[in-house]
């Protein structure tokens, strides 16, 4: 999917908004400022495999699209925190039920039985 259709407002809303957490890491990245402000070392550490230029891309891409907040604090050494915006917040309420959905069909995966 092409970012172009974050804003395209010619689409099904459910595309634009799949467009702006589309990727590997968005999602958890939302799950994890969801608890409160991060700094981008630490979200490296809580997340095996995510390197940094995927982390600062993926960062990027979601303040531009206005889900998270950029603090960079002045000092030795500089110091830099992501933050849920009130955007962002909203999302992350949008996709609760979604995750619960999730997390019920990997339950019945588990015990191999049909989701209800």
């Amino acid at each position: 999917m092409t970012r172009s259709r974050a804003r395209d407002r010619d689409v099904c809303g459910v595309t634009a908004a799949i467009a702006v957490i589309d990727g590997k890491w968005k999602t958890v990245l939302l799950w994890q400022l969801e608890s409160g402000p991060r700094r981008p070392g630490e979200l490296r550490r809580r997340l095996s495999g995510l390197t940094e230029k995927v982390l600062t891309q993926a960062l990027r891409e979601m303040e531009h699209d206005g889900l998270v907040h950029r603090e960079v604090y002045d000092g030795l050494p500089l110091r830099t925190e992501y933050s849920l915006t009130p955007f962002g917040q909203d999302l992350a309420d949008a996709l609760a039920p979604l995750s619960d959905w999730g997390h019920q069909r990997l339950d019945a995966l588990a015990g191999d039985r049909p989701a209800t």
